[in-house]
């Protein structure tokens, strides 16, 4: 019912940006949370930031807030994650997913999942 394709990822030194999109499809989208999650080697995918798609509402973990910012843009059905002052630690595989209805920190709860990009910041 709803198609995600990510992109934007690369390598980036560390003190750098990206800007990740997330293309959306497939159904109205005006129920839906769509956030971003990451997972680096070894570790389980965590959750990095939400946004509401019908007010625009926003989440950040504790993590990244203060570098990273979710916004949407509803007439390209598309949400970005635009990415500051990026650290080593910040090197994961970053998915958009999206959900029915409120927002959760936890992946099992999100239903719908694009493929993924690479961000690699070096240092």
């Amino acid at each position: 019912q709803v198609q995600l394709v990510e992109s934007g990822g690369g390598l980036v030194q560390a003190g750098g940006s990206l800007r990740l999109s997330c293309a959306a499809s497939g159904r109205t989208f005006s129920s839906l949370t769509v956030g971003w999650f990451r997972k680096a080697p070894g570790k389980e995918r965590e959750f990095v930031a939400r946004i509401s798609w019908s007010d625009g509402n926003t989440y950040y973990a504790d993590s990244v807030k203060g570098r990273f910012t979710i916004s949407r843009d509803n007439t390209k059905n598309t949400v970005f994650l635009q990415m500051n002052s990026l650290k080593p630690e910040d090197t994961a595989v970053y998915y958009c997913a999206a959900r029915d209805g409120g927002g959760s920190n936890y992946f099992l709860n999100w239903n719908y999942w694009g493929q993924g990009t690479q961000v690699t910041v070096s240092s």
